[in-house]
């Protein structure tokens, strides 16, 4: 584009190739439009292996997620049960990036949602979240918006290793911070 080259025919194919090769591909609507249009080869990248820490919290910044549950439990004085979870998304072709977290990161798993086409790398163990999730984001920071996402969650897991969560007091607590994370945040 620098270039000026999508202004011609060739090069605006070029780019519909490389849009083709991308993500979902082609949108029906630009498939109709260019038949003939073959999408890019990929490189094939072998070594899934992670090279450095930053890069997960990147990757978090982008497609992770830091979900608090709150659900009815019977078992509980408050009447209801938290759950932490930290999970990353990405689509099923890259499961096997998804997997290498395990190894990296020494915990979690992977969860495949055929319908969707989605891979979710899930640590929900609170222990996990404690000596590993917290002190990894803690030093690989995360950036923008998810950041925040990050604080609450994590105040919600101190919380809850006090104990905090098992009092009516502790449980209003955690509803309030949770009552601003992700999609409910007001920026």
């Amino acid at each position: 584009m620098i270039a000026k080259l999508h202004l011609t025919d060739d090069g605006f194919k070029e780019i519909l190739s490389i849009r083709a090769s991308m993500n979902l591909g082609l949108t029906d609507k630009l498939a109709l439009a260019f038949p003939n249009i073959i999408p890019i080869q990929k490189p094939i990248i072998k070594d899934l292996n992670i090279q450095d820490p930053n890069w997960i919290s990147g990757f978090t910044t982008g497609d992770g997620c830091f979900h608090v549950t709150l659900a009815k439990s019977p078992f509980t004085k408050t009447g209801y049960r938290v759950a932490l979870k930290f999970q990353l998304a990405q689509h099923n072709r890259d499961i096997k990036l998804m997997k290498s977290l395990i190894t990296y990161l020494g915990c979690g798993r992977v969860e495949e949602n055929l319908n969707s086409s989605m891979s979710y790398f899930v640590i929900n163990k609170f222990s996990d979240i404690i000596d590993i999730v917290i002190p990894f984001f803690d030093k690989y920071t995360i950036h923008g918006v998810k950041s925040l996402d990050y604080i609450s969650f994590k105040q919600i897991a101190i919380l809850m290793k006090e104990k905090h969560h098992l009092t009516e007091e502790g449980l209003e607590k955690i509803k309030s911070i949770r009552s601003n994370m992700n999609k409910s945040r007001k920026i």
